[in-house]
Formats: C-alpha cells, sequence, structure tokens
C-alpha cells in the first residue's frame, strides 16, 4: 500500500516500523512516500524531531489518536449487499444514533442486532453519530483529530463494514456526520505536517482551517478525500457536514462546493446516488443552491427552525435562541416554510438573521426533527421533551413532524419517549477535563434556569463516567405500557407517510398549518390530508371539512359538522377525500 503524507517544509520524514527508522521519497509537490503492507504498524517522524507521529491519513489508530496507525487496504472489505441501490432520501424517514449509546456494548457490531427494529418502524436512513477517534473512551465524536480513522471503541473498519452491510441488506440507507470545520485539542498534530491552519480565520475553537490561503490546495485535497474514502471505501449513502458556517473559506469556490463537486463526480462514475447534507444556522440560500449558480450543490439542509418554533410552543420556553422563535405566527411558518428566521431582526442574534426561502425549493430539502443530538445533549441535564410533557403533546409532535412536507429525522428513542437522557459526555485527560464543566455552566448563564428545571437538577460534570452511561437507551421500556404504544403510533404515522402520496409530497405550498386563538390546538393540512390536534380536553377545533376518513389517531375524536371534538388531548389524521 503506497503511504502518501504532505510535508511540505519536512527535509526528512521517516516511518518508524518495528522500531526501525525508514525513509520516505519526496516528490515535487510536498508529498512524501513509502509501500508498507497492510496490517503494517508505524509512526512518522519529521526531520530530527524525536516526536511519533500517526499518520494524517491513517485509516485504523488501534491504539487512540496518540498511538500508532495501522495499514489498511479498503480492497479487502467484503460486501453481501450487491444489490443495493440507494433511493433518492429526500422526505425519507432519517433515524439519527450514538453508537456508543445505541446499545449496552456501544459498537457497530452490537448495532447490528438493533436493525430488525429500524426496519419494523418503517426507517428509510440511519444517521451515525461521528464515529472518528475520540480522547479516551467516550464522546459525541465532534472533537477528533483522526479524520480517516474509526473509534476503536466502536469496532474495527470490518465491523463498520459488516453494519453498513447489513443496514443495506435490510433495505436501509446510511448516513455519516462528519466534522470538517475544527480538530479537538487532544492528539492534533496536524500542524506538525504542514499549514493546515491559519490565524486569518477564527472560529470557536481557534484558528480556523487553511482552506484559502498558502499551500491551501493540499489542505482542501485532504478534506475531499475524505469525503470521497467514506462514500467510496464504506459505501456510505450520504455525509452530513456539520457547522459548514464555520467553514470560513474566501475562495473564489468554497470548499463545501468542492467538495460536493468531486462527489458528485464519483456519483455518476459509480453509479451511486449520494446524498450531501448541510447543517448552516445562517439559513442561507446558497447552501441548497447548485455549484454552477454560485452556491455550494448540497441536497439537503439541516433546519432547526422547525425545532425551535415546536419547543416553544410545546414547553413555553423562551431563553437564549428560543426567543426568536416565540411570536404568534411563528409555528405556522415553520410548517410551512421551512425557515423563521428570513431576514428579520434576531433578538438572540442582535442583528437581522436569514435569508427568504426561494419558493421553489421543494420541503424535502430541509431534514426536520423534534428531538436530536444537539436540542437533548445540549441542556442542562440532556432532558428530552418527553421527560417534562404529558404523553399527548409528545403524540402531537411526533405527529406534525412525521407528516410535515420536510425530511423528518427521528433521535435514537424518541420513538418510544425513552426515559433516559443523552447527555453531553467527554473523557478528556487532565489539561483539558477539568476545564469542559466550567465551559458547559458558562453556556447556561444566559438561561433562566429556574423557569426550566425543578430545584435541585444540576449537570453532571460531562467527564463524570455517569454522563455518559445514563445515557445508554434501555431497550426494554420499549416494550411496555405507554412507551409501546407511543412507538405504534409513530410506526403508524411512518407507514401513512410512505402510502400517502399528499403526506410523502415535499410540496410546500400545499400546507396549511392553522392555530387556534388559544394557541392550544389547530390543523395541518397536506393535500387532502389533515392533521388535526388538541394539547388540552374538552376541546372543540374549528376543521375546514365535513366529510372525513380516520386514517390513525392518539385517542377518539369525534365530528360533528366542521368541528372535532377532543374529550382528551391528542391528535388525529384524516383523509378529506370523500
Amino acid at each position: 500500500m503506497d503511504i502518501s503524507v504532505w510535508a511540505p517544509d519536512a527535509h526528512n520524514v521517516y516511518a518508524i516500523v518495528d522500531n526501525r527508522r525508514i525513509a520516505l521519497q519526496a516528490k515535487p509537490d510536498g508529498t512524501w512516500h513509502i509501500n508498507l503492507a497492510p496490517g503494517t504498524q508505524y509512526f512518522l517522524q519529521l526531520d530530527d524531531s524525536d516526536l511519533k507521529l500517526p499518520d494524517p491519513r491513517s485509516m485504523c489508530q488501534a491504539a487512540g489518536a496518540h498511538g500508532p496507525s495501522t495499514v489498511i487496504d479498503p480492497q479487502s472489505f467484503v460486501f453481501a449487499a450487491h444489490d443495493w441501490v440507494c433511493p433518492d432520501l429526500g422526505g425519507k424517514v432519517f433515524y439519527e444514533l450514538h453508537i456508543g449509546t445505541f446499545t449496552p456494548e456501544g459498537t457497530f457490531r452490537s448495532a447490528i442486532e438493533r436493525l430488525d427494529d429500524l426496519v419494523a418502524l418503517g426507517i428509510d436512513a440511519i444517521e451515525l453519530m461521528p464515529i472518528n477517534p475520540i480522547p479516551g473512551t467516550r464522546g459525541w465524536g465532534y472533537d477528533s483529530v483522526s479524520l480517516f480513522a474509526l473509534n476503536p471503541h466502536y469496532g474495527t473498519a470490518e465491523d463498520l463494514v459488516a453494519f453498513i452491510d447489513s443496514a443495506h441488506t435490510r433495505g436501509i440507507a446510511v448516513c455519516l456526520d462528519i466534522v470538517y470545520n475544527h480538530f479537538g485539542p487532544d492528539g492534533n498534530y496536524l500542524a506538525q505536517f504542514g499549514p493546515y491552519f491559519t490565524h486569518l480565520h477564527h472560529t470557536p475553537w481557534g484558528d480556523g482551517v487553511n482552506f484559502d490561503g498558502h499551500n491551501a490546495s493540499h489542505v482542501r485535497q485532504y478534506f475531499i478525500d475524505n469525503a470521497l474514502m467514506w462514500v467510496r471505501d464504506y459505501r456510505l449513502d450520504a455525509l452530513r457536514l456539520d457547522a459548514t458556517d464555520f467553514l470560513i473559506d474566501e475562495s473564489s469556490r468554497h470548499i463545501v462546493a468542492d467538495i460536493s463537486d468531486n462527489i458528485a463526480a464519483y456519483s455518476r462514475q459509480s453509479g451511486r446516488r449520494i446524498t450531501l447534507i448541510a447543517e448552516n444556522n445562517s439559513n442561507t440560500p446558497r447552501t441548497l443552491a447548485p455549484v454552477g449558480e454560485g452556491g455550494w450543490g448540497m441536497d439537503m439542509q439541516w433546519v432547526d427552525d422547525v425545532h425551535h418554533a415546536l419547543h416553544v410552543w410545546l414547553t413555553g420556553e423562551k431563553n437564549a435562541f428560543y426567543i426568536d422563535h416565540a411570536d404568534h405566527g411563528t409555528l405556522a411558518k415553520a410548517f410551512t416554510s421551512g425557515m423563521t428566521r428570513t431576514g428579520q431582526h434576531s433578538i438572540f442574534e442582535g442583528k437581522p438573521c436569514g435569508h427568504p426561502v426561494p419558493d421553489h425549493l421543494s420541503g424535502h430539502s430541509f431534514v426536520v426533527f423534534d428531538e436530536n443530538h444537539d436540542q437533548v445533549g445540549n441542556r442542562l441535564i440532556g432532558d428530552r421533551p418527553s421527560h417534562s410533557l404529558p404523553l399527548s403533546d409528545v403524540a402531537i409532535s411526533r405527529a406534525l413532524i412525521l407528516l410535515s412536507p420536510f425530511t423528518p429525522m427521528l433521535f435514537m428513542g424518541e420513538e418510544w419517549a425513552a426515559t433516559t437522557p443523552f447527555m453531553f459526555f467527554t473523557d478528556h485527560g487532565p489539561e483539558i477535563g477539568p476545564h469542559i464543566k466550567a465551559g458547559r455552566e458558562k453556556e447556561f448563564e444566559s438561561w433562566d434556569l429556574a423557569s426550566v428545571y425543578p430545584a435541585g437538577n444540576t449537570m453532571i460534570d460531562p467527564q463524570d463516567i455517569r454522563a455518559f452511561t445514563l445515557s445508554k437507551l434501555n431497550w426494554s421500556e420499549a416494550e411496555s405500557g405507554d412507551h409501546r404504544r407511543l412507538r405504534d403510533f409513530v410506526r403508524e404515522l411512518i407507514r401513512l407517510r410512505k402510502e400517502n402520496a399528499d403526506i410523502a409530497s415535499g410540496d410546500r405550498h400545499q400546507t396549511q398549518f392553522v392555530l387556534s386563538p388559544s394557541r392550544s390546538s389547530g390543523w395541518m393540512r397536506r393535500g387532502a390530508i389533515l392533521i388535526i390536534f388538541a394539547r388540552h380536553a374538552n376541546t372543540t377545533v374549528d376543521i375546514p371539512i365535513e366529510e372525513e376518513q380516520v386514517l390513525t389517531s392518539w385517542e377518539t375524536v369525534e365530528f360533528h359538522s366542521r368541528q372535532a371534538f377532543f374529550a382528551q388531548p391528542g391528535v388525529i389524521v384524516v383523509n378529506t377525500k370523500s
């Protein structure tokens, strides 16, 4: 296997193999090369330094970010799902999960054992949180430094291949969350090799990645090659690019557009459909605009606005960024537009935020959710909305998300209203670890926590292993009582989405959303389908229909000439076609 190392300022580069120092061969472009057999463990050394460095492009760091690299031949990967053809993922149902807490064992192999549960639920695509090596034994994965390697606590490359192949065999696509906007502070050796970072751009994590300065072409290629590796070697169907608004690049072509073009070229050459999803909080239309029109060429965009508007309506919380979603018309705008911050002044940001949503965009371009790792894990105690809301509110929330004109996503466990939290957890060493809790506490300084949490609720130190172990799903509860009832309801909602063309449609212009004057009841219309809801008992909801066919419901509802009466709070889905 040809091992290529970019070190443009080095005079010599060596591989340390079995305590032997072997010189790499230089090429004019600043790269250094050596041929090593698969399975070989090695470090790299630059010039006269005694520092042993892992390979920045290593696909295997079995001992973590500080350990030796191991040569892997991806041509040896064995896949069985040869007939797998990924469908268009627009409008399909995604399911976000964290490998370490999805099962008690927290591995790729153990996650395979739960795939049949996701098939039964109706899931179309799994979105994996980052799976790169992390400091210590536990973490979310967003502070990695070895972008080509896997977290050894999750398993080997062969284990990941088995997971993806098993998902494909069951008809489920797999998407991976990748982080290109920063590197973690622990084990970040990239600057030793070359100008991967620049002081000209600053991010919340420090100096920005050098996408547009001296020698930036090699830095850009590093990330392009990484994206290609995931879809080519591991046969992933989609990539989700984390926080692209922090990928600062003043080049004529943005790095995200470059990645998009390269993935599109691979897709054409391989005949495989690859979906690219961007997280971008600035609500800019260029994210989804074609590269040829000056955009970034992404297929979909994560949209927080729908979550925020729904969360404020259900909980009444107005802390921090939620304050921008408290206006009475925000919820209706969220479910008909996809974005609520479309250029108006943001109280939280202190400036105008967002841009108008282009009329031509399908709702399928927006990935929406009522839970995800950020919106649960970045709360004080990692609490889910279902921990404080009545189950009827949870059912309403699930129905609105899953029957919306967008691409809906569930977060692991929310299908049964899991009692387990999802906390922020880390395992940094003594230099960084003591600062983690203080940093998290600072994020809540602007919150009126007393209005959200009963007295006595305090944050568990992210470094405390309990933050990790308490976040592991308890699958046994999914089979009992109200948990099972909600899971069955969610399954029915997903079935309706798959079978009904009006619900499956991404036409935002055929979606209406109306709240009653009290704002505690209302309806959403998707073509001929009406989703009617009431948050309180003994509520009459005025509806724009006289005839209906009940498709599914949470609690029984009586109909009387353009009115729906809810003896108990809940939600009902009806077909208005006679």
